[in-house]
């Protein structure tokens, strides 16, 4: 794939478009399937391009922020071990379970996880039900 910028030599308009190969933009040119979004003109042609590139400090920048979300993915992989090892998995009935708990008061009743949608956890946390939402990463090795 190849990304060009073209410009519309009727009304100046330029935009970006992809190409499967460099060769492309010419073939679709002659059959005249290349057109101005603006103002539907055939007249396009491609415009210069300076392939971007970076200094060294953002270079630098990027491999921070990859190491960044290389501890964040490790603590959040920790938090998941800790809760499969220590809470009961419930799947899609979170919500009914949770629920189960709270007014059967079954207070001493091990702690559960599962899927539950985001309105489901906030009717839960209006009617006074203690649930949170954690990233989860699927594990990749299994």
């Amino acid at each position: 794939m190849i990304k060009y910028r073209l410009i519309c030599k009727n009304c100046g308009s330029t935009f970006d478009s992809w190409f499967a190969f460099s060769d492309e933009f010419e073939k679709l040119k002659k059959k005249k399937l290349l057109n101005c979004h603006i103002c539907n003109s055939k007249k396009i042609q491609k415009s210069l391009m300076a392939p971007k590139s970076i200094t060294k400090s953002q270079f630098e920048d990027s491999k921070k922020k990859i190491e960044k979300f290389k501890d964040i993915n490790k603590k959040i992989k920790q938090y998941q071990s800790f809760i499969k090892k220590n809470f009961e998995y419930v799947g899609n009935n979170f919500a009914f379970e949770a629920r189960s708990i709270h007014y059967d008061d079954k207070k001493g009743k091990k702690g559960i996880y599962g899927t539950a949608s985001n309105n489901e956890i906030r009717e839960l946390r209006d009617e006074g039900i203690n649930a949170e939402i954690i990233p989860w990463v699927k594990d990749k090795n299994n």
